[in-house]
């Protein structure tokens, strides 16, 4: 297959043109419900399609990246898709598309709009890949619905340098006369937002206006112009994600999602690798004792997440194993972290071109004020780790392609 030369190339004149060799699967989605935003998108993602699945709704989902199997970004009907028939799928999209210039990311969007639009369901749930006004995602004429979760600023040699640019690029998912779920945002931000909604005449339904979400003890309120949900508190760990809850749960309400569908959202969502606590296999024996847990977050908010959730989570001495990308915003990604760790062994991501190497990650902690190491690899820095420190909280942390690595490994 002759893909595109650069890995990412916003644009949508490839996929349309490919999409429209293929039949236009796109036009034939079950109601689709697509997802923008910096963080935050797949854990909503996720909440959402619990919730629906709990009241016997089939859904589709596309999400990115993966973390351990390619396969996992394409859910059909509830099940991940086989790797024969996403093959098949592929074959059948380099076939059509004849050669002509395709990204990865826009030639296997194509396949999963193919496997959805062949298998019937109730929902489709889409994740943009990145940005969201060219993300290949966003060839959906008129969704049900959109949802735009906290927008921040990353990605900025693709979406720009500012927060109102970026949150311009988010808004590109708005549609004319489709509501849209915004979860809270900074002030610049939300304007971009509601601007383009106005523009559109999309009716809105933003945190703070029509919708609102807190913590009170060990119960999550959500209100909205329906009425008062008491729910238990989200199952995935960290206090950010009381935000994604009300933002899936203001989705599942305008869908008509009940009770039912409501409170599963908050307590059956799964999504790994984000504050994940790893409870078997070798990397667990290599910690002999310690707390593990693992994270993806790669940007500073989700250095603060991260670091609000470690607060939270009851006083044990915590020590970060680090491996990210040279695109991101390292020292911004590690500053709330110093509050709340006690030292960084810093690791490269093996098999990744754009790895950091291990010793720049640390120099990055320590202009941070966070004592830093480095280490030949994941399982050693556990080892060493353990030794030092009985008993200590291990989180590790800084790339989802580092925790994809992590799962892969740890089987």
């Amino acid at each position: 297959m002759a893909l595109h030369p650069k890995v990412i190339d916003l644009s949508l004149g490839r996929i349309e043109g490919l999409l429209a060799k293929l039949g236009h699967p796109e036009r034939a989605l079950p109601p689709v419900i697509h997802i923008a935003g910096t963080n935050g998108k797949g854990s909503t993602l996720a909440m959402i399609r619990a919730g629906l699945e709990a009241e016997g709704k089939r859904v589709h989902a596309y999400t990115s990246p993966h973390l351990a199997h390619f396969h996992e970004r394409i859910v059909v009907a509830g099940e991940i898709i086989a790797e024969a028939a996403l093959a098949a799928l592929l074959e059948e999209c380099e076939a059509a598309n004849g050669g002509a210039p395709i990204t990865f990311f826009e030639i296997t969007t194509a396949a999963a709009f193919l496997a959805f639009a062949r298998t019937p369901a109730d929902y489709t749930l889409l994740e943009v890949g990145l940005g969201g006004r060219l993300d290949a995602t966003n060839v959906v004429a008129r969704p049900r619905l959109t949802v735009i979760t906290p927008v921040s600023v990353d990605h900025t040699q693709y979406l720009g340098e500012t927060i109102e640019a970026i949150a311009g690029e988010k808004a590109g998912i708005i549609k004319r006369g489709v509501p849209c779920v915004i979860a809270p945002q900074r002030d610049a931000a939300l304007g971009v937002i509601e601007g383009r909604a106005g523009r559109l005449g999309a009716p809105i339904l933003a945190e703070g206006q029509q919708w609102d979400v807190a913590r009170e003890g060990d119960a999550l309120i959500y209100r909205d112009e329906r009425g008062l949900l008491d729910l238990p508190l989200p199952n995935l760990a960290g206090p950010h994600q009381v935000v994604n809850a009300g933002t899936a749960l203001a989705a599942l309400r305008e869908l008509g999602a009940g009770a039912v569908g409501c409170e599963a959202a908050v307590t059956r969502a799964v999504w790994p690798a984000r504050m994940q606590r790893l409870t078997r296999g070798p990397l667990v024996e290599a910690a002999e004792g310690c707390e593990l847990w693992l994270d993806g977050g790669h940007n500073p908010a989700g250095g603060e997440a991260v670091a609000a959730t470690l607060r939270g989570m009851g006083a044990k001495p915590t020590h970060l194993i680090c491996g990210m990308l040279n695109t991101k915003d390292v020292a911004g990604y590690m500053t709330p972290l110093a509050g709340v760790a006690e030292s960084l062994t810093a690791v490269a991501i093996p098999g990744e071109a754009n790895t950091l190497p291990a010793e720049a990650t640390a120099a990055a902690a320590a202009s941070v004020g966070l004592p830093a190491t480095v280490a030949p690899g994941t399982v050693e820095a556990v080892r060493a780790l353990a030794a030092a420190h009985p008993g200590a909280r291990l989180l590790i942390c800084g790339s989802l392609y580092l925790a994809g690595r992590v799962l892969r490994e740890n089987g």
